[in-house]
């Protein structure tokens, strides 16, 4: 099974000046964790993850009005739509994330996450086993 069968199409993004503010609310709306940020071609520039917003923003003192620049991944991981979904899975448990942008020359065209693949039967296993290493807790910095 291809990326493209399970992925998400009708993916909205941020541009990279919005507000944290406004990525938040965008997220809210949407009930996602994450945006990417895409230039008004839709090249995908990077995503904000509300994990993001947490650590690299609240955490360090920025405030709601910072731009989603400020906090975003610059170049995350990504898949193409004929990208296989095991490497997906394969690709979330090594990077330990939980939704990977589809895209496709530079174009963003959708997004998997995780609960994309654990709702196919017959990917269940993957998707658990991909969540497990997701999920394992690093090391906290001290």
């Amino acid at each position: 099974m291809k990326v493209k069968d399970i992925m998400t199409t009708n993916v909205q993004c941020a541009n990279q000046s919005a507000t944290l503010e406004e990525v938040s609310n965008q997220m809210k709306s949407l009930n996602v964790g994450s945006i990417p940020i895409c230039d008004s071609g839709n090249r995908l520039l990077g995503i904000v993850t509300d994990r993001d917003i947490v650590v690299r923003g609240l955490s360090q003192g920025l405030q709601s009005q910072a731009m989603a620049k400020d906090v975003m991944t610059v170049s995350p991981v990504t898949v193409s739509p004929d990208t296989d979904v095991t490497e997906a899975t394969r690709l979330m448990s090594e990077h330990q994330i939980r939704r990977i942008p589809v895209v496709e020359n530079g174009i963003l065209v959708g997004i998997v996450a995780i609960g994309d693949v654990a709702v196919r039967d017959r990917l269940t296993d993957e998707a658990g086993n991909a969540l497990s290493s997701i999920s394992e807790p690093s090391r906290p910095n001290m």
